[in-house]
């Protein structure tokens, strides 16, 4: 059965995920589309978010490394180029949250969040292709960070394009809150980091890693209820009685491969308990009918089925059993949610790719764009990497 699931992967990463994002290159402008519509339609001249950007540049580099495919080398260089050429600030430092098609400053917002994207990509991007300038902006962005992006309390979210204005955090607040601090921001960071760590074996990350992780344990997690909390006040006071499914079972695994990178056994004695946790408890609440419902707020459940909330569950229940083989039930998820994911959330129109969400019926009914600043190649690509190398 798990070779059956790896075959899988990587016909559908090679059949399926890479030929829509390499028909979605601008040859014109620079970068990749920013943009297309539940119909398949592209719209050109769409704002290109950087996040997007970021995250394809990294899912082609290890669409390179892990498939030791050299010919996809020049996509990933593709976003590379756009990415130093049109995303960076070259007066204020970091990265714009978006552009125009063609390449100019849209939204000056200096997101944290965006800023570790870029890092994790441009890591990504100097272990696949060796390229020192790419190095050396990541450790800019490193920098960045740890100078303007953090207070004595932790990281923190949003600045106006000169990095020092605090701004509104819109952009990662939901569920009717305005976050002054967010776990989703602080595990990108960690992922980012962990990364760069994992690539350079450089000790200037470690302790920020080693940070982050202390955060996690006594601020983001929380005990009682087995999960963690979401968005929170300067004083890391949670806003809401919000369990995310999705960001519990990415974190079970992201946190457990940073403590294997880190190779502290200290460290990973005090965590993967609490990833354990995290994803048991994921296990018991969520997974209902070969699928992984979205979140629960104020005790009503969002029986959604997002995109990349099924991705992300394939991994954490497949990590979850490689830690604890005796309890099949994981691996038997892994594999259920996979055969759902084939079934219903892969968009079976040529030319496309995967839906955005899908109802409690297995329907698309929300007719959510398949490509957009936030729909992108990091989440299902990565599953079938993590799938591929896990089990090879």
């Amino acid at each position: 059965m798990m070779e059956r699931l790896k075959e899988e992967a990587l016909g559908h990463v090679r059949e399926k995920i890479l030929p829509f994002w390499m028909n979605l290159k601008d040859e014109e402008q620079g970068g990749y589309y920013g943009y297309m519509d539940y119909d398949l339609n592209v719209d050109k001249q769409a704002v290109k978010g950087c996040i997007l950007n970021s995250r394809i540049l990294w899912f082609f580099s290890n669409a390179c490394t892990c498939l030791k495919d050299p010919s996809l080398l020049p996509y990933a260089g593709h976003a590379y180029r756009f990415l130093k050429e049109s995303c960076l600030d070259y007066q204020y430092g970091g990265l714009y949250w978006s552009v125009t098609y063609d390449g100019k400053a849209e939204d000056g917002t200096k997101h944290v969040y965006n800023q570790a994207f870029a890092v994790y990509a441009l890591s990504s991007y100097y272990e696949a292709s060796g390229d020192e300038e790419a190095l050396g902006i990541a450790w800019k962005l490193f920098g960045l960070i740890e100078e303007k992006g953090k207070d004595e309390g932790g990281y923190l979210e949003a600045f106006e394009r000169d990095f020092e204005t605090p701004a509104g955090n819109e952009k990662l607040s939901e569920n009717g809150v305005m976050a002054d601090r967010t776990m989703n921001t602080l595990l990108h960071v960690f992922e980012a980091y962990m990364e760069l760590y994992r690539v350079t074996g450089d000790g200037r990350v470690k302790k920020p890693l080693r940070d982050i992780l202390e955060c996690f344990a006594g601020r983001i997690y929380n005990p009682a209820r087995h999960r963690q909390e979401v968005f929170f006040d300067k004083d890391w006071n949670s806003l809401i009685d919000l369990h995310s499914y999705g960001h519990d079972i990415e974190t079970s695994w992201l946190i457990d491969r940073g403590c294997e990178v880190l190779g502290d056994p200290k460290t990973a004695a005090k965590l993967l308990p609490i990833t354990g946790d995290l994803a048991d408890c994921v296990y018991r609440k969520a997974y209902h009918n070969r699928s992984l419902w979205n979140e629960c707020e104020r005790g009503t459940e969002d029986k959604t089925r997002v995109w990349w909330v099924q991705a992300e569950a394939v991994v954490g229940f497949l990590n979850a059993w490689e830690r604890a083989p005796e309890k099949d039930e994981y691996r038997q998820a892994a594999n259920d949610i996979w055969e759902y994911i084939k079934e219903y959330m892969v968009d079976k129109r040529e030319g496309s790719e995967w839906f955005w969400d899908l109802n409690d019926k297995g329907k698309p009914e929300s007719r959510k764009p398949i490509a957009e600043p936030w729909k992108c190649p990091y989440h299902n690509g990565r599953m079938c990497f993590e799938i591929i190398r896990r089990l090879s």
